[in-house]
């Protein structure tokens, strides 16, 4: 394994002082210390891929010097258009080293949300013109990889990527944490939502822990799966998956989001704001973490999500940290103009058993399309 001291050192030496990036859990060790080590001014942790190509991009033209960008694989796309579009030397050519976590790698055991983007990986890199560097836990000439990756970068002027395989970086424990906003475990916030429920109910959560965390509460209540659609993969796009059923539905549609996960594409607060859809409740539930990829900061905690969603042309907004209250603000909204944003502040972590869903996508998606045409 790299030790991911040895990894930030090399970087330094190459004169990359600047990061910025999404969190992924295959990187989570050398973000963890890359965020303990390096100057807060000097390391941003974005709001999504893009936003970090766009920065390192800015960085370099002010400072001369190549920034590293952290991402995984499955955010890739976000980071597409400011890659063909401003860093590549066909435009702006501007050098840049680009590190991917490799999820869904051919012959490596995942979730279903990352075979295909793992599968053509290395063809999209290829497609795009992008010269890579594949590194794993047999990496021993680190130090002479990042020289060569970040001369390269230099002397092309041209954003250079390192694909990093799982298993790749030793461990490594974020020091630099923020408290719990509250004792509230996301858990016991997403099965007080199903106790405010109606029978018709419908409900999309986002990517990660809260669709984990809804199967496996349906499944210890022995309720019937069909009216939730677990979002496993397009982390910050539940909302407006929601959205798009809510339209096309009388009945209510919860959407059970993250900090995380709505920060990425704050944007369509803008779209579900304007919609003015009395039967959309937008349910984020902030621990102020990206948890689920090494529990480094959002943004979420300073600033105010009801207040962006009020502006954004949501009709009701609430931010709360009393699960007393959860139940109460449902049962207002109901009865009030929409769309409506409840922010329920909750804890990092989840428990140590916590299982995944046993229905494949598609299964989850016909079930829930089988529901919703029949109640028609």
């Amino acid at each position: 394994m790299i030790k991911v001291e040895q990894f930030f050192e090399s970087l330094q030496k190459n004169g990359i002082n600047n990061f910025s990036g999404v969190p992924d859990s295959l990187l989570k060790n050398i973000c963890a210390y890359i965020t303990d080590n390096s100057d807060p001014q000097q390391h941003i942790i974005t709001a999504n891929e893009g936003s970090a190509i766009a920065l390192a991009a800015g960085q370099y033209i002010a400072s001369g010097k190549p920034s590293l960008v952290y991402m995984q694989n499955s955010g890739f796309g976000n980071a597409l258009n400011p890659l063909l579009s401003l860093a590549d030397k066909e435009v702006y050519s501007i050098p840049m080293l680009i590190m991917v976590g490799w999820r869904g790698e051919p012959g490596v055991k995942d979730e279903p949300q990352h075979i295909k983007q793992g599968a053509v990986m290395e063809d999209l890199l290829n497609a795009c013109k992008l010269k890579y560097f594949v590194i794993d836990n047999s990496t021993n000439n680190i130090d002479e990889l990042l020289n060569k990756a970040v001369s390269e970068a230099i002397s092309s002027k041209s954003p250079i990527v390192l694909l990093v395989k799982k298993g790749t970086f030793a461990p490594y424990k974020l020091k630099n944490t923020i408290s719990n906003l509250t004792s509230i475990k996301r858990e016991e916030a997403i099965e007080e939502i199903l106790n405010s429920s109606k029978s018709d109910d419908v409900f999309v959560s986002t990517t990660g822990m809260p669709s984990r965390e809804l199967f496996e509460i349906r499944k210890k209540r022995n309720d019937n799966h069909n009216r939730d659609f677990l979002t496993v993969g397009s982390m910050g796009h539940a909302s407006m998956i929601a959205l798009g059923i809510a339209q096309n539905l009388k009945s209510t549609v919860f959407c059970i989001d993250g900090d995380g996960a709505s920060i990425m594409h704050l944007g369509n607060l803008t779209s579900t704001g304007q919609s003015s859809l009395s039967n959309y409740i937008h349910i984020i539930l902030n621990n102020a973490a990206h948890d689920s990829v090494g529990g480094q900061p959002t943004s979420a905690n300073e600033i105010s999500l009801e207040t962006i969603a009020k502006s954004c042309g949501y009709k009701s907004t609430i931010s709360i940290n009393d699960l007393n209250e959860l139940s109460k603000n449902i049962n207002n909204a109901r009865n009030l103009p929409g769309p409506h944003l409840i922010e329920i502040k909750v804890s990092k972590g989840s428990r140590d058993d916590l299982g995944r869903p046993t229905s494949t996508p598609t299964e989850n998606k016909n079930s829930l399309m089988e529901y919703l045409l029949k109640s028609k």
